[in-house]
């Protein structure tokens, strides 16, 4: 089956993945390629459409990103955001100057076209239920600019305004052509999702058949089709990508799959047990469980450098793959839980434009002169679409609903040295932080990644009526919308008082606990 598809040009939005993420929960596929992809490339995907997403730069700057000539040349609809309405309206013959007044965060926006399609789903209604009000067609939308559009192009009308935009949207609809100067993808923008909606709906004419019914149905006959009668290898982390894309191939090929799990004693309290059960009773899949808690930690003795620790775990985990791998005989191919954002990262990795997409930490690389052929079936999906067909496939929530985990697992929150008994100390700590939140309903929504981290200090402390000398454990737990930027939760004090309170009581060696309040930026999520 194929489906209809809207190309996103990336100009270096930090927000281009969030474009397309709210395309796809309007179950439409999408996309993203470097607004220097060949016409030949994107084109060949015959799409239905075109969204130019923002950027850091200028219209004027010298060697500023340019607009394809394909897109206008193509007759189909094109959305431009924020840089891409400036592009658009540059191109077109409109002008864009420095605005008198540059406009970052929140603003007001007054919709005064609200029949227009892209406004067509927009609430109008404001709370309390009054109607036919002045405020009725004003909602927040979210400002990231400088320059602005000062004269519309010809045959474009204004949409919108703000106080400091007189044309914050703006549209020529007889050719398809609209752009906004806000963005829509941001959570700021509360209905910024219909906006995108009615572009790739009414606008593209987009068919809305992107769904995980659909997906699995597509990628298993896709599956049997590459991999045939061959044998398929796959590394199972206890992650929710590699645990979903092994199951979509074991739905699809069987016992042509074996997965192979390495335990090495980094994983959270219980997991290792979790993935084993999960994947080899339940879902009957050929599993070749691996104990190599001994070797990681004896590798990773007297190492206190987290990037030391990450190249160590990272080369052992894959000579350790490798020698399981070998024993199976004849292997045709490999599987990875590669996700789009990783693909969208190692596409644009040499681009400048692409310096403010985020990397993901991964264990270990494929070697130049890998024989295997590589089989990866959730290379086009989000992380929240994984979820989505992780729960279709029938997966339980507590793998489906895992919260991010490094790739060098417990190793970087295990700050200093690792050794069993820290291990042990930390991995305790932190179940007791994760029950916390669960039993609070915070575990899903009110926190995006949330863990404990043992500290390589001690401190005083007075347990009974004797003196302590003993760890320190950090909680920390986040709230994102796409790991990019994160501030820290504010959870209960209660809560906080209740699991410090049973940390210190319950875990061995650990007399203090902190709460870390730092944001991304300045700080990172993990520690290491």
């Amino acid at each position: 089956m194929s489906h209809d598809i809207i190309i996103i040009l990336d100009y270096g939005s930090q927000y281009t993945q969030l474009i397309a993420r709210r395309v796809r929960e309007s179950n439409v596929y999408c996309q993203i390629f470097s607004w220097r992809a060949s016409a030949a490339e994107v084109m060949a995907l015959n799409p239905k459409g075109f969204i130019l997403s923002g950027g850091p730069n200028s219209v004027y700057d010298d060697g500023a990103p340019d607009l394809p000539g394909y897109v206008l040349e193509s007759g189909r609809p094109v959305l431009g955001i924020c840089y891409g309405m400036q592009l658009l309206a540059h191109w077109l013959g409109g002008r864009v100057a420095p605005g008198q007044r540059r406009e970052y965060g929140p603003a007001t926006l007054q919709v005064d076209a609200a029949g227009n399609p892209l406004f067509r789903e927009w609430e109008q209604e404001p709370a309390g239920g009054a109607t036919h009000t002045p405020m009725a067609n004003r909602q927040q939308v979210w400002m990231s600019h400088g320059d602005k559009v000062e004269a519309l192009p010809p045959g474009f009308r204004p949409l919108a305004h703000t106080e400091n935009s007189p044309f914050a949207a703006a549209a020529n609809p007889e050719r398809g052509y609209y752009a906004v100067q806000f963005h829509p993808e941001v959570v700021h923008t509360p209905q910024g999702r219909q906006i995108l909606s009615g572009f790739v709906h009414q606008v593209g004419g987009c068919a809305a058949d992107w769904t995980p019914v659909n997906f699995i149905e597509e990628e298993v006959a896709r599956l049997r089709e590459q991999i045939g009668d061959g044998r398929v290898i796959l590394g199972l982390s206890g992650g929710v990508d590699s645990a979903v894309a092994a199951t979509l191939i074991h739905r699809a090929v069987g016992q042509q799959l074996t997965c192979i799990f390495v335990d090495h004693g980094l994983l959270r309290q219980g997991e290792a047990l979790e993935v084993i059960h999960t994947f080899e009773q339940e879902q009957g899949m050929k599993l070749v469980a691996v104990n190599a808690v001994e070797e990681m930690l004896e590798a990773l003795e007297g190492v206190t450098e987290p990037e030391i620790k990450r190249k160590i775990i990272g080369e052992k985990f894959v000579r350790l793959f490798e020698r399981e791998a070998r024993k199976l005989g004849q292997i045709e191919f490999l599987a990875q839980g590669t996700i789009y954002p990783d693909v969208i990262e190692s596409a644009t990795r040499d681009k400048p434009e692409a310096q403010t997409i985020k990397t993901h930490h991964n264990v270990g690389g494929l070697p130049a002169d890998m024989q295997f052929r590589l089989v990866e079936p959730l290379r086009l999906l989000f992380k929240d679409e994984v979820r989505r067909i992780g729960l279709a496939l029938g997966l339980p929530d507590s793998l489906i609903w895992r919260q991010p985990f490094p790739g060098p697992g417990l190793a970087i929150r295990c700050l200093g040295t690792v050794t069993w008994e820290r291990l042990e100390r930390l991995r305790a700590a932190d179940a007791i932080f994760l029950e916390e939140l669960r039993q609070a309903g915070l575990l899903r929504e009110g926190t995006q990644q949330a863990f404990a981290v043992l500290l390589p200090v001690k401190s005083v402390g007075v347990m009974g009526d004797g003196r302590t000398y003993q760890e320190v454990v950090a909680l920390r737990a986040v709230t994102t919308e796409d790991f990019m930027t994160a501030d820290w939760a504010r959870l209960p004090y209660d809560l906080l008082a209740r699991t410090g309170r049973r940390i210190v009581n319950e875990v061995e060696g650990v007399n203090r606990v902190v709460y870390d309040i730092t944001s991304k930026p300045p700080g990172t999520i993990e520690w290491e």
